[in-house]
């Protein structure tokens, strides 16, 4: 098609940047292509900052989503360490100066982690960027204790990656439960042992009032007292960059923040797109914005069928996954207040799926060591048709089989 963007200029060079470009290659897209980062690193993955590359299990290599060899392979124009400024339609405006055009701008700028106020110095971490995160990998070895303020998917996987090293951790949970509004109340419980079993000190309910620096350590004082540390790892959560799309006039979510786009991606300046941690998805009155992998990787692909004029199908619900103690964590869409519990496995085994329903629909399932379970519990969300809980709960029951029922 002839009014299909020939060009495309992506802010921004993480999971979802790089999977709308990998695929516009893929699919035959032969026009300029330009990737800028404000990084000085070639683009690289940010899941295993706090897992496989904390534990030194992988290295820099092997995080990395794009490489030179690639780039010039594919005829794709990376620039590192370039900051855009603003954007209007067909142009990229970088600060200092000059222009970068294109069809196509994709606006993928992340998120950076959220910052308590007066919570700073030589021992405090925050881990978002490949430089946080190889600055704790070289201090934990050296480190006895540390604290952990949040207990959200990143600080429960730094308190896991800590205590296999040996680490004495107390982690510093503001809400009721360490992931309460991502598995409800009863499965956050079992969250919670899971880590308490390994020897964490998992303190609910700390506000944190103060962190004060010693010639020894570190000092975190809540309203309960105090915390001593070697280091202290802030982890509680990400501000979406979104600072271009204010400054060029497109519309954020006033509440959370975040790029405000439609199922394609598409924010409303013609040929500017906007995907990843960074985009703000209309539903309804609302906005929806999920950070995580999963997420970013099919915005990106979004993008990509959008530029070559291929369908864009329906968003999936969100899934995300972890890796703590050994044991392989899922989850997919989100659990509704007052969501009906149905477990499939053993619990204190800690082999089994939770499904969540409302009005006998399953609408959410966390999983642990169980993933051959969420394939067909995403489809069983897509599905959205009442489902049996003795066959849910039955383990001799094929969860394929139970939707081939269901649907038929």
């Amino acid at each position: 098609m002839s009014d299909l963007p020939r060009s495309l200029v992506t802010v921004g060079a993480g999971q979802a940047a790089v999977s709308a470009v990998r695929l516009l290659r893929r699919r035959g897209f032969d026009g300029p292509v330009t990737v800028l980062s404000d990084e000085p690193h070639a683009p690289y993955q940010r899941p295993p900052l706090s897992k496989e590359y904390l534990r030194g299990e992988t290295d820099v290599a092997e995080l990395t989503l794009l490489d030179d060899a690639w780039c010039a392979a594919n005829a794709v124009d990376l620039h590192l360490g370039v900051r855009a400024e603003r954007v209007a339609a067909g142009r990229v405006e970088l600060v200092g100066g000059g222009v970068v055009t294109a069809d196509a701008v994709l606006l993928a700028t992340g998120a950076r982690a959220r910052r308590l106020p007066g919570v700073d110095g030589d021992r405090v971490i925050h881990l978002r960027t490949l430089d946080d995160a190889a600055r704790l990998r070289d201090l934990l070895p050296a480190a006895e204790r540390i604290a952990v303020v949040g207990g959200g998917l990143i600080g429960s996987e730094i308190a896991a990656t800590a205590r296999e090293h040996g680490v004495a951790v107390t982690v510093l949970e503001a809400g009721l439960l360490p992931m309460i509004g991502r598995l409800g109340r009863e499965m956050a419980e079992v969250y919670a042992d899971l880590h308490r079993g390994h020897g964490v000190d998992l303190r609910c309910g700390q506000e944190i009032a103060a962190v004060e620096q010693t010639a020894s350590g570190v000092l975190v004082h809540t309203a309960a007292g105090r915390v001593e540390a070697d280091l202290v790892v802030v982890a509680v959560g990400a501000v979406p960059n979104d600072e271009i799309a204010r400054a060029s006039g497109l519309a954020v979510d006033p509440v959370r923040g975040g790029i405000a786009v439609d199922d394609t991606c598409r924010t409303a300046l013609p040929g500017v797109f906007a995907a990843g941690d960074v985009a703000a998805r209309r539903v309804g009155d609302g906005f929806v914005r999920h950070a995580h992998v999963d997420n970013a990787t099919t915005q990106g692909t979004a993008v990509a069928k959008a530029m070559v004029g291929k369908p864009v199908g329906a968003p999936e619900a969100p899934w995300f996954w972890s890796d703590q103690y050994g044991i392989g964590l899922q989850v997919v869409g989100a659990p509704r207040p007052g969501a009906e519990v149905v477990v499939r496995g053993n619990v204190a085994e800690r082999d089994f799926t939770a499904f969540y329903l409302a009005d006998g629909c399953v609408h959410a399932a966390f999983a642990m060591d169980r993933g051959g379970d969420i394939p067909a519990a995403r489809q069983l969300i897509s599905l959205g048709l009442p489902v049996p809980t003795a066959a849910l709960a039955d383990d001799d029951t094929d969860l394929f089989d139970l939707l081939d029922t269901i649907s038929a």
